[in-house]
């Protein structure tokens, strides 16, 4: 049976996400992919295989590796052992990218301190930006005057309180295509950890607006995995939709992140207490990503039936597994992507969403947008 090939046209075609001819020709001179058979006219003629190889370096490339570090792992003939140099090169990659988001960190913190201004500040703005445009950061003198820049900024903080939503106006991103509810929450969450890009890795399933307000109308358990997280939440409008709190690991001693995974790793008792949840409760994690793991089994498992979750632990592997793994349950969620999130975050969440629930409970714009 003769075997079908692909010219470099038809394999760019079936591969997509704008791979082109010039690129692929460009991997064939880096060694990513392999010589291939030619045509009688001198045209390379590429398999199946060829196809799968491409897709493995673009999906590898669009996450972020280095074509040599690519390159090395696809040609790596052990599945056991790891290739400590390639392990080195991947990790002064890391320390790269983090050196790189440290200087967009502080970018981005300029920006805020200009951006940010409220309307009592627009003055001392102007004024600050009048001065950067002379600004003469070539000498000792123009470094001296950037820094009396910001501290005549600073000044103007003590003469009002901050007006923190004109803030979050001009730094926000497009937020239109959410609901009001949706956008509050959002508003919170950033107020919570004093960072605007934060927006961009919340996810939320389409229903979860809706489900978290049906749970709580109802006055469902609220189950929180560490008691950290129940004392952040909301007690009193609670109390007031007839909601009830417990943690999950009832130990007033745990209080962070790794204290709260080994807890459930070491005691069978609290992974015992998540079977027995309550059906139509809302489950808020805020620091163990193994009792969001141990939850979502359960869920795919039918064993529980939470309303509602939120999902956010901290950690660096089983946090963004956990969270990929809450997205693909049938359940609604509310989640941030990554490593990101914590105690104060999740309870945040919960706590917006009984805030609108009680002071705006007519509002249903939650079922036409997320």
């Amino acid at each position: 049976m003769k075997t079908e090939h692909l010219t470099i046209k038809e394999l760019t075609d079936t591969v997509g996400g704008g791979v082109t001819p010039r690129m692929v020709r460009h991997y064939h001179t880096l060694g990513l992919l392999p010589p291939v058979q030619r045509s009688e006219g001198n045209y390379r003629l590429y398999t199946q295989q060829d196809v799968q190889r491409l897709q493995r370096i673009i999906a590898l490339k669009q996450q972020g590796f280095q074509l040599s570090h690519i390159r090395q792992l696809l040609d790596s003939h052990s599945e056991e052992t790891i290739d400590p140099t390639l392990m080195a090169q991947l990790q002064q990659q890391y320390r790269s990218v983090i050196q790189q988001i440290t200087r967009l960190r502080q970018t981005a913190s300029a920006l805020e301190g200009l951006l940010g201004q409220d309307r009592d500040c627009q003055i001392t703005q102007a004024e600050a930006l009048a001065q950067l445009k002379q600004l003469e950061v070539d000498t000792q003198e123009g470094l001296g005057k950037l820094d009396q820049l910001w501290i005549n900024l600073d000044a103007e903080t003590t003469t009002h309180p901050e007006a923190f939503q004109e803030s979050l106006q001009r730094l926000l991103p497009d937020l239109s295509h959410y609901s009001e509810i949706t956008v509050h929450l959002l508003h919170q969450l950033v107020l919570a950890c004093g960072d605007v890009s934060l927006v961009n890795f919340v996810r939320l399933s389409r229903d979860a607006i809706a489900a978290a307000w049906d749970a709580l109308k109802f006055g469902c358990s609220v189950v929180t995995d560490v008691p950290a997280v129940a004392a952040t939440l909301d007690h009193t409008r609670l109390a007031h939709l007839g909601c009830s709190v417990e943690a999950l690991i009832d130990d007033p001693h745990i209080t962070g992140a790794s204290e709260a995974e080994q807890a459930f790793w070491d005691h069978h008792l609290w992974q015992k207490r998540l079977q027995q949840i309550p059906k139509g409760c809302v489950l808020v994690i805020g620091y163990a990503p193994s009792v969001l793991l141990s939850a979502c089994q359960l869920i795919e498992q039918q064993q529980i039936q939470p309303a509602f979750v939120i999902g956010m632990p901290i950690g660096f592997s089983h946090a963004p597994a956990a969270k990929r793994r809450l997205m693909e349950t049938q359940i609604p969620y509310i989640t941030i992507q990554g490593s990101l999130g914590g105690g104060l975050l999740a309870a945040m969440t919960l706590n917006a969403l009984v805030e609108t629930l009680i002071e705006k409970p007519d509002c249903h714009c939650y079922l036409t947008r997320p």
